[in-house]
């Protein structure tokens, strides 16, 4: 037994020596390589601009030599391997059976994709869904009947838009007229009344804020607004921003500050009874994600405008002329309802919160007519939120699938959607950017199929959260359970997924604003037939089953949970109307305000969602 111990002993030794032999060239190249590489980055590393540790330079100077060093030795190993012709048939035929395999994964990925995707297709074009991009784009409509072209429209987006060239795929040599320069001296057309030349180089005192009140049964006061325009004004003449000699009332001071505009919103409310509203917005570019919607602001700005316009005049008792500016508020959201992206949806919600704070503020001092509610009624009825969701949701698939395609078609082009993409607020590190535009240029096509699919899916989870149709309901468990399926499909990533990881929008909060904007519009329609009772009786009803069918065809339903709303009247002979809020549940018509008040006014996702009038 110790003589066989002995001898296998000295066969291991006689192994080990023989392969240091045989391999001693490959170990000195290897160490000699490694002090060769060392040398250079620990000279790279002193002669920095860039100061490093001595201790953490010299431990990674070593470990990249190393690497460097192996990887030279390895490869002169394989020449001198591959240099034997009958290893170098074995290669040949090693290579053969490897792009075999290739060539088999990739059209198996290949017809996979395309079939399920394919397959997907048709059961939901089966039930209505469309997947192509155009059928989401609004229809052309004649120029002369298109308030979109009204000169107002055409010098806002020329303000807006620094390219010439693009300019004119929007309004050809239209924007350079006469009857366009008129207005486009006065633009941007903003609540902090500077225009032109002045927009640029008096950017201060900032603007007062312009939050939500009413949700926090609130008015809007104007003497902050009286101040900064006579302020402004007062410090620097160059404003031009007209103000009385001596102060006025905060109404009739911010009516004569903005009355610089009343020409442009007077071209605007002419060109509004025009009967269609189509934006020349280029749809048919390649890439949906690269359309710019350079209307979006200028309308916004609009409605801010008309907002202190409206509230100012109620306040002196232009109760008709403000009547008309909440109408043109009105029409300025409808205008780019027809459009398919999910950012003009959320515009027209923050639109209606300015329109609503006015007919607030008239509601509670009872100074619209019936026949002025009963109008308001009709063009509120006409707003379906939830329906509108639906199809941004389900034209987002259809971009998706346009952008998947036309990425597939080229590979080239992922590196423009990254650096698009790159060019928000997230910012991915260069590596990264490399390694998927790498990852774009290897995918097989199939997983572009199936990456479409998947963002198909998760889409039709959103698109799935609002329930019914005569009274839909958008309740948080429905939005949870998107978020699941979401977070599914996307969760971890996969070779297949990380395109639609990129392109996917996060939709829990679209979904949370477009049940609390329809919650805002029930309440104010039932504010509204509130006060037409009101104006009938003397009172308020003592449940709002009175005001169905003379003021109301159908009391709304809480858009929570599809029961009643929430009612009561008050000892001082007013009222509490309320849904139960984000928080399905009932907390007694108490809302939580935002301390200072700001953007919605309340918290939304605690408390209720209340229409309450400021106390006597």
């Amino acid at each position: 037994m110790p003589q066989l111990q002995k001898i296998m002993k000295e066969e291991s030794k006689n192994i080990r020596k023989k392969f240091i032999e045989e391999h001693r060239g490959y170990l000195l190249l290897f160490v000699g390589f490694t002090v060769i590489a060392f040398c250079i980055m620990f000279i790279n590393g002193m002669t920095s601009s860039i100061p490093h540790p001595m201790g953490r330079m010299f431990i990674f100077g070593l470990l990249y030599a190393i690497c460097w060093a192996l990887a030279i030795v390895l490869l002169i190993a394989f020449f001198r391997w591959v240099a034997c012709w009958r290893n170098f048939k074995r290669f040949l035929f090693g290579c053969a059976c490897f792009a075999t395999l290739v060539a088999l994964f990739y059209a198996e990925e290949d017809w996979r994709g395309k079939h399920d995707w394919n397959a997907y297709k048709r059961e939901w074009e089966a039930k209505g869904q469309k997947f192509d991009w155009d059928a989401y784009v609004p229809a052309p409509v004649p120029d002369d009947q298109n308030f979109a072209m009204s000169p107002v429209w055409i010098a806002r987006v020329k303000y807006n838009m620094n390219d010439p060239e693009k300019l004119k795929t929007w309004y050809g040599d239209r924007a350079d007229s006469d009857d366009v320069s008129k207005f486009f001296a006065l633009c941007p057309v903003t609540d902090s009344a500077l225009a032109g030349t002045n927009w640029a180089s008096h950017m201060m005192p900032t603007t007062p804020d312009l939050p939500v009140r009413w949700t926090a049964a609130r008015r809007l006061d104007l003497k902050p607004w009286q101040s900064y325009y006579r302020n402004v004004e007062e410090t620097n003449s160059s404003a031009e921003i007209s103000i009385f000699p001596q102060p006025q009332s905060p109404a009739a001071d911010v009516l004569l500050a903005l009355s610089k505009f009343d020409s442009t919103i007077e071209q605007l409310r002419k060109d509004s009874l025009l009967p269609y509203s189509r934006f020349p917005v280029q749809y048919d570019i390649d890439d949906p994600g690269a359309i710019l919607l350079p209307h979006l602001a200028g309308l916004k700005n609009f409605a801010q405008v008309l907002e202190l316009r409206a509230i100012a005049e109620l306040q002196i008792g232009q109760t008709d002329k403000a009547f008309d500016d909440i109408k043109l508020m009105l029409r300025l959201s409808d205008s780019i309802r027809p459009e398919p992206f999910i950012i003009t949806h959320l515009v027209r919600m923050a639109v209606l919160q300015m329109t609503i704070q006015c007919i607030y503020e008239g509601l509670s001092e009872h100074k619209w007519s019936d026949a002025q509610l009963a109008e308001l009624d009709s063009e509120l009825s006409k707003i379906n939120y939830p329906a509108d969701y639906k199809f941004s949701v389900h034209s987002e698939t259809a971009g998706h699938a346009k952008i998947f395609e036309w990425i597939e078609q080229k590979r080239s082009r992922g590196g423009e959607l990254l650096a698009l993409i790159n060019s928000g607020n997230s910012q991915m590190p260069d590596s990264t950017v490399r390694l998927l535009e790498t990852a774009f240029h290897l995918m097989p096509a199939g997983w572009f199929y199936q990456g479409n699919m998947q963002m198909a899916q998760s889409d039709r989870a959103w698109s799935s959260v609002p329930a019914g149709d005569a009274q839909p309901v958008i309740s948080p468990q429905a939005v949870l359970q998107a978020s699941n399926t979401t977070a599914a499909v996307f969760g971890r990533s996969t070779p297949v997924n990380f395109l639609g990881r990129l392109l996917a929008p996060e939709l829990s909060a679209y979904a949370k604003k477009t049940a609390f904007a329809q919650e805002c519009v029930d309440l104010t329609r039932t504010a509204i037939a509130l006060e037409r009772y009101y104006l009938a009786t003397g009172q308020y009803p003592a449940t709002l089953d009175a005001l169905a069918p003379k003021y109301l065809q159908e009391v709304p339903a809480d858009i929570i949970n599809g029961e009643p709303l929430q009612y009561r009247t008050t000892p001082d002979g007013r009222f509490v109307l309320y849904s139960v809020g984000w928080n399905a549940q009932d907390d007694g018509g108490v809302a939580i305000s935002t301390r200072p008040l700001m953007g919605t006014g309340i918290n939304v996702d605690e408390g209720d969602w209340v229409w309450q009038y400021p106390k006597k």
